[in-house]
């Protein structure tokens, strides 16, 4: 059964104790922990040793998972660091984006050799890497996902589908998802308005506020077999944003995906 969490990069203003708790008040089942270097490292790659206690027991205490870890970043120093992290705290999943620029015929070979080469290092460790296409860089849409694919044969490889991205590279996430769904192995999910560059404010991107057509999205997922984690990803949370505002999108996000999950009987 697919199973829902939340990037704790949503709660960056507050420290990984209280994003925890709030997160299985509104009812998921795991969290993404976000290792974001200049944005949000709840978990610090430099010191994950003196973390790693407190951080398993936190999430026993409040009847969560690791569902995945993001990194974002394709450094190989700080990705060694998270393997090793991720062996000794649990967590089976490793997120990055692809790095380069759209368009580049350059930096799509070099961000596929160096997602080839690291997840054959993650696969040492037992740990998947999965990569996202992102607007703007050089893996963005279904034909540079499927390069990828194709070029990466590790079975520590996956694909993270992230339906916000495929939108705003003008492409309909349903009706893509279905090339790409047998390397799938994570999916960060968020909604916006538009297909601009940006995916608005974080009020914006909770799950059915937006124009993606997430229940079409999520109808896509169920019907390629697909039961792995499913994770909201809300970027943009500023200091000003106050518990109770960061919360409501968990939240709000969580009521709309499961109850969506639920119609298709893969909950």
């Amino acid at each position: 059964m697919i199973q829902i969490g939340v990037n704790s990069v949503l709660f960056k203003s507050y420290d990984f104790a209280q994003a925890a708790k709030l997160i299985a008040q509104c009812g998921y089942d795991g969290v993404e922990i976000s290792a974001i270097q200049g944005m949000c490292e709840h978990l610090d790659l430099s010191r994950w040793q003196e973390q790693k206690d407190e951080l398993q027991a936190i999430v026993q205490e409040n009847g969560l998972k690791f569902l995945s870890m993001e990194v974002a970043s394709l450094n190989e120093e700080r990705l060694l660091l998270a393997f090793e992290a991720a062996q000794a705290i649990g967590i089976p999943i490793i997120n990055v984006g692809p790095g380069g620029k759209s368009g580049v015929d350059e930096d799509l070979a070099a961000s596929i050799a160096t997602l080839s080469r690291l997840s054959e290092i993650a696969g040492t460790y037992g740990v998947t890497l999965c990569v996202k296409a992102h607007v703007g860089s050089s893996i963005y849409n279904t034909p540079t996902t499927l390069a990828a694919m194709e070029q990466i044969p590790s079975s520590s490889f996956g694909i993270d589908m992230d339906p916000s991205h495929i939108h705003r590279s003008g492409e309909n996430a349903e009706e893509a998802l279905p090339a790409v769904i047998s390397r799938v192995k994570h999916i960060h999910i968020r909604d916006c308005k538009g297909r601009e560059q940006g995916p608005g404010s974080i009020e914006l991107q909770a799950c059915g506020r937006g124009e993606i057509d997430l229940f079409g999205y999520c109808e896509a997922l169920v019907a390629g077999a697909y039961d792995g984690p499913v994770v909201l990803e809300v970027i943009g949370a500023q200091p000003t944003h106050t518990i109770e505002q960061v919360t409501a999108v968990a939240a709000e996000s969580y009521g709309y995906l499961n109850a969506v999950f639920k119609k298709l009987n893969a909950r």
